[in-house]
């Protein structure tokens, strides 16, 4: 099992599942992450928290915590 945490900079990925309950996973889904969607690593902050990723064609910035709960191929 990988998760978007564990993506390179300037890797894309596609999101396999979601992991976690209730609110988190819906503001997840709210912000375009689904299964299926393509996610695009840009940077990686130094100490690794937030990652910044492009969804659907907009950048958007994710918490280490949430990046552990997408699953990825």
């Amino acid at each position: 099992m990988s998760t978007l945490r564990e993506a390179k900079i300037g890797q894309t990925v596609t999101v396999k599942k979601l992991n976690g309950e209730g609110a988190i996973k819906r503001r997840i889904m709210d912000m375009g992450i689904t299964k299926g969607v393509e996610i695009t690593v840009r940077k990686v902050a130094p100490l690794g928290d937030p990652v910044e990723v492009t969804v659907r064609g907009y950048e958007l910035s994710l918490r280490k915590a949430d990046a552990e709960m997408i699953e990825t191929v």
